[in-house]
């Protein structure tokens, strides 16, 4: 393994994530002389980012707090046309309206993590709709489009694979390479921006850019991206069995997200600690050299680590303690996802599948089923065996809310309103 004399990538690569740069020596010299501008870009494909792209903020992270400058790209020009990279079917194309309420709530994913300004290395969060959206057709072509073979372009991953399979891909997705390429050149023009960073999925449209950037500027500039991210078991990162485990905390909560980090198999802690946390390498090495059931107080530190970086610490502590007393002494915990539910609907009684399918512990009524069949189901701890039960006021505990548990890691709270 070679040593960078960077703190920058001497960071990354003891934690994990180089899987390539374009040039490692030149990158290292450049980082070592002056501070950097780098770059990565975010569709506004939805209104909150998963944990998967969390790798790609901590790499932001990590470059500002060793001395350089982070630009967080929101794609609201590229929003408009679909990444084909990794993907078999074309993006639904969005509306003006909801690529701005995407991107709205994409921003809260930066809030603890990145300090934004005007001074020095302070975080930049650019739109590249400001200068794609006012581009001539023409003038792209003769200036931008001149310098791209095509010969080249269809033997990038993301229109290879593609082409291979043999699924549809239109001249609307051919071209976001050439928009991204466009991006980092006009980012070096705005911000003086050298380096691009992403998923591995994106290396050839990352180094699109950077011989962009040596045809139209003369410049050198250059490509780093991560390996691509699965979980121990080979699924994606950032997805699970009840779906994507978002960053906006409008979207899941603090205890909930805890919990997505708590329940990481024991194979997956030492390099989510290294990735998703900013503890010390020396304490990390100690937690991953914990072996047996003790794994679990590493889990427990994940968990904690990344909940703060993302919804505070305060939150954190307070989703940690609501499953200590959820799961070790049977309580119910203020901290628990809470639905609220009118109580003359209560008065009425709610069945006991609509009450786990509002609550968002199952995705449909015939999933209660299966899991009530299953011996899955509790209300107030105690199980559900009757698919047809009917829950009411008189259901509600002390604390006014009744709780509910779909298997032994997942549970709400059903408050009168």
């Amino acid at each position: 393994m070679s040593s960078f004399k960077s703190d920058f990538l001497h960071t990354l690569q003891e934690r994990g994530f180089i899987h390539q740069i374009s040039d490692p020596e030149g990158l290292d010299a450049l980082l070592s002389k002056e501070m950097v501008s780098a770059y990565i870009g975010f569709d506004c494909t939805a209104p909150s980012l998963h944990a998967g792209s969390l790798v790609q903020i901590m790499m932001l992270h990590w470059l500002q707090q060793t001395g350089h400058r982070p630009v967080a790209l929101m794609g609201g020009g590229t929003t408009r046309i679909g990444d084909p990279s990794g993907k078999d079917e074309s993006r639904r194309i969005l509306s003006p309206e909801e690529i701005d309420t995407n991107k709205a709530g994409i921003r809260k994913a930066f809030a603890g993590l990145l300090r934004f300004g005007e001074e020095g290395n302070d975080a930049l969060m650019p739109d590249n709709a400001e200068w794609l959206l006012t581009l001539n057709w023409i003038d792209v072509l003769r200036e931008v489009g001149r310098h791209f073979s095509v010969n080249q372009m269809i033997q990038r991953d993301s229109v290879r694979l593609r082409l291979e399979r043999e699924h549809h891909l239109s001249f609307l997705e051919f071209n976001y390479m050439v928009l991204q390429a466009y991006d980092f050149v006009e980012l070096y023009r705005r911000h003086g921006v050298r380096l691009q960073m992403g998923g591995s999925d994106q290396w050839g449209n990352i180094v699109s850019g950077v011989d962009l950037g040596r045809r139209l500027e003369q410049v050198e500039m250059f490509a780093l991206t991560t390996p691509l991210l699965t979980t121990a078991t080979g699924a994606k990162m950032g997805k699970t069995a009840e779906g994507a485990v978002w960053l906006n905390p409008e979207m899941l909560s603090a205890y909930e997200y805890w919990q997505f980090w708590r329940n990481a198999a024991d194979a997956d802690v030492g390099r989510f600690l290294k990735l998703f946390t900013i503890l010390p390498m020396d304490e990390i090495a100690r937690l991953e050299a914990l072996g047996g059931s003790e794994i679990n107080e590493a889990k427990k530190v994940l968990a904690t680590e990344a909940t703060a970086l993302l919804h505070g610490r305060e939150a954190a502590l307070a989703a940690g303690d609501t499953a200590r007393r959820t799961f070790e002494a049977g309580e119910s915990g203020e901290a628990l996802p809470t639905v609220e539910v009118p109580r003359a609907e209560l008065e009425a009684g709610i069945g006991v599948l609509a009450a786990f399918v509002k609550a968002g512990l199952a995705g449909s009524n015939g999933e209660v089923r299966r899991l009530i069949r299953g011996g899955g189901v509790k209300v107030n701890d105690a199980a559900v065996s009757d698919e047809r039960a009917v829950l009411g006021l008189a259901d509600l505990g002390e604390d006014g809310a009744i709780k509910l548990s779909s298997g032994r890691k997942r549970h709400a709270l059903l408050r009168a309103s």
